[in-house]
């Protein structure tokens, strides 16, 4: 949304092409844990976990949806979501202990479902809350990172629907399918490589360095909007 306001490109009109990159993100999460996806097979407790993780965000999507658009769909507001990013990530840092790391269960799995509805709001990431939600929850840094991602899917993959459904009805409409097949490839491979790059990093780093990539993002962001106007 912000290269979109910066490029002066119609950010109201780009919400299905959006969707369209999320498309590819998820191509690359079901890519790098096809494993894990296999083994949900299995380890049904833990499927079951993510099912129910998904509830708030399918009940905040089909409620607060249109609204969220018409309040938050702005750059400078998108900007204050990044900065209270940043805060968050630094108390979730601050609270999280490894000393006696907490399996997941019904509760805590939960509460990171509420993080990922939260994450609808422009700004919010949706796996950097469901992590930092995880890290306040006790949980390793690297297994909530795979929670995150594996919870991404459902959520994802039920927002691509409804926008190929809206798109196919001409409730919205989406850009020429060069331009959505460039995107959707380009979101699918660097989505991959920062996935890959994300797991091995969060194992022995902290989430503090990305609160400091926000602030730069904010006040970058900032400055350029500012010149713009």
């Amino acid at each position: 949304m912000l290269l979109e306001s910066i490029l002066k490109l119609k950010v109201d009109e780009l919400k299905s092409f959006d969707v369209a990159l999320h498309a590819g993100s998820l191509v690359a999460i079901m890519t790098y844990f096809w494993k894990d996806l296999w083994g949900l097979l299995k380890n049904w407790k833990l499927g079951a976990y993510i099912l129910v993780a998904t509830i708030p965000a399918v009940i905040a999507g089909f409620t607060l949806e249109n609204w969220l658009d018409e309040i938050f769909r702005d750059p400078k507001l998108v900007l204050s979501m990044l900065g209270i990013l940043a805060l968050f990530f630094l108390i979730a840092e601050y609270l999280h202990s490894d000393k006696k790391p907490i399996p997941f269960n019904l509760k805590n799995t939960f509460i990171m479902g509420l993080a990922q509805a939260v994450a609808l709001i422009p700004g919010i990431s949706r796996s950097g809350s469901v992590i930092g939600m995880g890290l306040m929850q006790g949980i390793k840094r690297e297994e909530a990172a795979k929670f995150s991602f594996l919870l991404g899917i459902p959520a994802i993959g039920g927002a691509i629907l409804l926008t190929a459904f809206k798109v196919y009805r001409e409730q919205e409409l989406l850009p020429g399918w060069d331009v959505v097949l460039v995107g959707f490839s380009v979101s699918a491979v660097v989505g991959y490589l920062t996935i890959a790059f994300l797991m091995r990093f969060l194992k022995t780093h902290s989430l503090r360095v990305f609160a400091i990539y926000l602030g730069i993002v904010v006040l970058s962001g900032s400055l350029i909007i500012s010149l713009q106007n």
